[in-house]
């Protein structure tokens, strides 16, 4: 067995999803949606399967979507995207690993930032390229680029980043852009951007992608997601964007992984992100109410909510809740005794240290968030 593998567990959130099943517990764990999705990609899907074709699409992407992603982009975010920079793959995670099999060799060392997508490490790892470590620092987990920039070695040769970040909510500014600009071109990195949460912002900040960023836009990936802009996290719809040396190098790895996606997702895909802005902001809203929900049930039992601009996931913090428990004993007797389902930040980290904080899913029905509260609020009472 690839000894890369053969270390690896069973993800935390397939874990805790099975305990939820397991239990009938209330799963605020694993990150999806319990509605179906919205009804007009759906629909979209389903008179693509009648209407269109079902055979291989283009190995990087119908033309109809990567015109949607780039017009989609234009409008939302205000980049120039061109039809040779995009490719569609199946799911951001395969976008993810397409980039990092594509471009990284054996030897050369990736910077990953903690807490981090449980994928990153072992996607580096497989193609033999070396992980390095950098943290960040409660309570505003902002991106230190000190310790970035102290972990850059001769061999450094990418370095992942995740805005919106999951878990914590945080996001990239164009201050720290402009600094990891300087870095990239003084050391010869191309920067990864994991951005699958950028539709999913409730405070009213700017994302920002570091394709916006001139010093950066020809050594920098753009990752997205359907599954995420559209509530369908099952559809594994995703793409990446790039300058074309890059993006061509992309597309040779994927070809390789998934070859390509199902064309009847990809053409409700584009049907979606042709949706007018207020469609999208409507939809946004549509989560915005169980976050404040859960928010504010939390906070009024006792529980210390960190601010978390976007993503699908509040965080609490236990120490400032007087909970003396680590995130994974809370989490372990949370699901046994409260019978909700919750992830301790510690999964986040290749070394998984002992922490205190704790992720909550939002993307639930108000009756399901009330009960989890009522439950939480009694096992707290229980622990302090």
């Amino acid at each position: 067995m690839n000894r890369s593998i053969a270390k690896l567990g069973t993800t935390i959130f397939e874990v805790m999803s099975a305990l939820a099943r397991e239990t009938g517990a209330i799963n605020l764990g694993q990150g999806f949606p319990d509605a179906q999705g919205p009804a007009e990609l759906i629909e979209a899907a389903a008179r693509a399967l009648r209407d269109k074709s079902s055979q291989y699409p283009p190995m990087r992407g119908l033309p109809e979507m990567r015109g949607a992603i780039a017009a989609y982009y234009a409008d939302q975010q205000g980049l120039a995207l061109a039809d040779d920079e995009i490719v569609v793959t199946s799911g951001a995670t395969e976008a993810l690993a397409a980039c990092i099999a594509g471009l990284l060799n054996p030897g050369d060392e990736v910077i990953l930032i903690q807490p981090l997508y449980d994928a990153y490490a072992p996607l580096a790892e497989l193609v033999g390229a070396v992980p390095r470590f950098v943290s960040l620092t409660p309570p505003d987990w902002r991106l230190p680029i000190d310790a970035i920039r102290a972990a850059v070695t001769l061999r450094t040769r990418m370095i992942v980043l995740n805005t919106p970040h999951n878990p914590t909510g945080s996001m990239i500014g164009v201050a720290e852009f402009a600094a990891l600009a300087d870095l990239c071109e003084t050391h010869d990195i191309v920067l990864v951007c994991d951005e699958v949460w950028e539709a999913m912002i409730f405070d009213g900040s700017r994302h920002v992608s570091p394709l916006a960023i001139e010093a950066l836009r020809k050594r920098s990936v753009k990752i997205g997601s359907a599954g995420k802009i559209f509530s369908l996290t099952g559809w594994k719809v995703g793409w990446a964007c790039a300058a074309p040396p890059l993006v061509s190098v992309i597309a040779k790895a994927h070809q390789f992984l998934t070859f390509t996606t199902p064309p009847a997702l990809q053409w409700a895909v584009a049907e979606g992100l042709a949706l007018p802005a207020g469609w999208h902001a409507a939809h946004r809203q549509s989560h915005a109410e169980g976050r404040a929900r859960l928010a504010q049930g939390l906070s009024e039992v006792g529980y210390a909510v960190l601010p978390s601009p976007a993503t699908w996931f509040l965080h609490v913090d236990l120490a400032a809740s007087g909970i003396d428990l680590t995130d994974a004993a809370f989490c372990d007797r949370a699901v046994r005794e409260a019978g909700v389902v919750t992830i301790p930040f510690s999964a986040f980290y290749a070394a998984e240290p002992e922490t205190r904080f704790v992720r909550l899913c939002f993307t639930k029905p108000a009756a399901m968030l009330d009960e989890a509260i009522e439950r939480l609020a009694t096992f707290r009472q229980g622990l302090i």
